[in-house]
């Protein structure tokens, strides 16, 4: 096993050398990702890494790592990684590696280009990741497992890692909690909560409660900036459909011209649809959010007036401490390392 300080050196370097890419390299890493998966623009691979970078300095990953008692055992910990925006499971792969575990990585074919780059990249810096990577067609001969994916297949991945220690993560979204003063410049930085990775991640909000009488067409003024999403042809072809059927069926529906805002009671929107749902009171908008917080990933409200909410801006930019599902991956891997 690499020992622990060697890791985090490791981390840090690698941190330093995607903040040391030329434009011209973050260029070609992402067109080459994007032959795979059109939905990953450049725009939106250059802002994954930036936030993998954000978690890879030196005294963040020492304060992460030291509230754990890391053991020194290793074990072949399998990692189900998600394609649906750009380096997802990096955070997985990191948490893996930094406890001193062998990462065995099945990749999504959606994003297969960024993991084998970034983890090509740790092995030059340090070889013996050679022995703690392992990239596969098929998990097998594991110890544990860490699984993203959907609804349909968590239940898959239950049944089949059911004898295993695991962390298995299902389809989950994120609510924005408008309370009624904010100004453009705040719902603006809402956009970005909105429609980074295209709304693709399950840290996008996808749904707004406003309170009752709330005139939702200022919140559409503020995300004007954003009208360039309808130049990616995937996003505009979602659009267009969810327009025509809502135009077809007669449902009430805001249009901006690239987002479409419908009133609704289920938490996950169609792309280019944003739905939205009032409440009356506090003690309304608590149940609103307790009655579907096993879909919530995040909240967001400006300057977090909400408890337990992020300010408006910030849910695609989490900390190595905002575990998925509220599932402390460290926790699980540290107590297997002590095994």
């Amino acid at each position: 096993m690499i020992n622990l300080q060697t890791r985090i050196n490791a981390f840090v370097q690698l941190g330093n050398k995607i903040q040391g890419l030329t434009e011209d390299e973050k260029n070609t890493l992402a067109q080459q990702a994007a032959n795979k998966n059109s939905w990953f623009t450049a725009a939106h691979v250059d802002l994954a890494l930036n936030s993998i970078t954000s978690w890879l300095e030196y005294q963040k990953l020492v304060d992460w790592v030291q509230k754990y008692p890391l053991g020194n055992h290793s074990y072949r910990v399998g990692i189900v990684m998600a394609g649906n925006i750009p380096l997802v499971g990096f955070h997985d792969f990191l948490s893996v590696l930094i406890c001193g575990h062998i990462a065995v990585v099945k990749l999504s074919s959606q994003d297969n280009i960024l993991p084998l780059t970034i983890a090509n990249w740790l092995i030059e810096i340090d070889s013996e990741f050679t022995h703690q990577i392992k990239f596969v067609d098929k998990l097998t001969n594991i110890d544990a497992v860490i699984a993203t994916g959907s609804d349909n297949s968590a239940r898959y991945f239950h049944q089949y890692f059911n004898h295993l220690p695991n962390i298995i993560r299902k389809n989950r979204t994120s609510y924005a909690i408008i309370k009624g003063d904010e100004s453009i410049e705040d719902l603006s930085r809402l956009g970005n909560d909105i429609f980074s990775y295209f709304g693709l991640g399950c840290r996008n909000v996808s749904k707004i409660l406003v309170p009752k009488g709330y005139d939702v067409t200022q919140l559409l003024d503020g995300l004007e900036t954003f009208s360039d999403v309808l130049n990616h042809h995937k996003y505009s072809n979602n659009y267009d459909y969810n327009k025509s059927i809502y135009l077809v069926n007669r449902d009430k529906h805001f249009d901006n011209g690239f987002l479409l805002l419908k009133p609704s009671t289920e938490s996950v929107s169609p792309l280019a649809v944003l739905f939205y749902e009032e409440y009356d009171n506090l003690e309304r908008l608590s149940g609103l959010i307790d009655s579907n917080s096993e879909k919530l990933q995040c909240i967001v409200s400006t300057e977090q007036w909400y408890p337990d909410s992020i300010d408006f801006g910030k849910a695609q930019t989490p900390e190595l401490e905002d575990y998925a599902d509220g599932v402390d991956t460290m926790l699980f891997l540290s107590e297997l390392s002590n095994d």
